[in-house]
């Protein structure tokens, strides 16, 4: 799943390639995707793009006026093309959900931009809206952990009242905007906390050591992220994971072997020698340790 690096680098590609230019042609061709009829999506064509912003794990395309939202969720992805294609779409007919024509101010050149899909469970978000804030999943958006806003006393806040595991804490869109299931796991390696550990328990070390571990780890992703063709972002993101999705590996810090916990969609994983003093944590949706 794209998460707030990658989003940052899909945002800050597309400014650079969109701002300016005129949506002359949109094509949504999955009913599903689209969570919005008012405006209808017919109304962005004819305008041009005039501002291009992230809110966590949305990018929001301007078109004077008009929004163009979308959240890529688990499998969805956005392809660049500077030769796009002319045929029109049919409903249902390939893992394409959108598809979005630009001429840019030249009025010569021609781009375009597919958001795709795969797999066969479809969570992949467009919305048409007159705001951002009319998204109900950016409406309810907690602190951009990478905004000026987001202070060590603002995550003590956070955690003070949780009881929560952290993991699942910073997973939290309602909570912190952006972070999600890699990077978490990587914020938590960094700071050397376990994944099950409770929100509330941590003391006023840890969570300085943790909000150091955040803005590290997000600051440097979005640094190698921003500057990125959409088609280099996932690669990009893969080789800068030190222990997400390297179960199995040694960890690159102190060389214990990588572990896993799964549940029933997803994973995590943590090293022992760095977050669990050695310990390995249960599996199959339990927070216990094995003896």
């Amino acid at each position: 799943m794209p998460e707030l690096p990658e989003v940052a680098g899909l945002t800050a590609f597309l400014g650079r390639n969109l701002l300016g230019a005129e949506l002359t042609k949109i094509q949504i061709t999955s009913f599903a995707v689209l969570k919005t009829a008012d405006p209808p999506y017919s109304a962005l064509e004819g305008r041009k793009i005039v501002g291009v912003e992230r809110f966590g794990k949305f990018v929001s395309l301007d078109a004077e006026g008009i929004h163009f939202v979308f959240h890529l969720a688990k499998a969805g992805w956005l392809r660049y093309t500077e030769q796009p294609s002319q045929a029109q779409l049919r409903m249902g007919g390939s893992n394409i959900a959108a598809r979005l024509g630009f001429t840019k101010s030249d009025g010569a050149t021609h781009v375009g931009v597919d958001l795709t899909e795969a797999g066969t469970k479809k969570s992949l978000a467009v919305y048409v809206v007159r705001s951002p804030l009319d998204v109900p999943g950016i409406a309810a958006l907690g602190p951009d952990p990478l905004s000026p806003a987001f202070t060590e006393e603002t995550l003590a806040g956070i955690l003070s009242t949780s009881a929560h595991q952290i993991k699942g804490l910073l997973r939290s869109q309602s909570v912190m905007a952006g972070i999600g299931n890699a990077y978490s796991d990587e914020i938590l390696h960094a700071a050397r906390i376990s994944p099950f550990a409770i929100a509330k328990s941590l003391d006023k070390d840890t969570t300085r050591v943790l909000y150091e571990s955040i803005e590290s780890v997000l600051g440097t992703a979005v640094a190698a992220a921003v500057g990125k063709a959409s088609n280099e972002l996932k690669d990009t993101k893969r080789n800068t994971m030190r222990v997400h999705g390297r179960a199995g590996q040694p960890c690159p810090v102190c060389g214990t072997t990588i572990r896993e916990v799964s549940f029933a969609d997803t994973s995590l994983q943590y090293c022992p020698g760095c977050q669990t003093n050695g310990k390995i944590l249960a599996d199959r949706r339990t927070s216990r340790f094995l003896k």
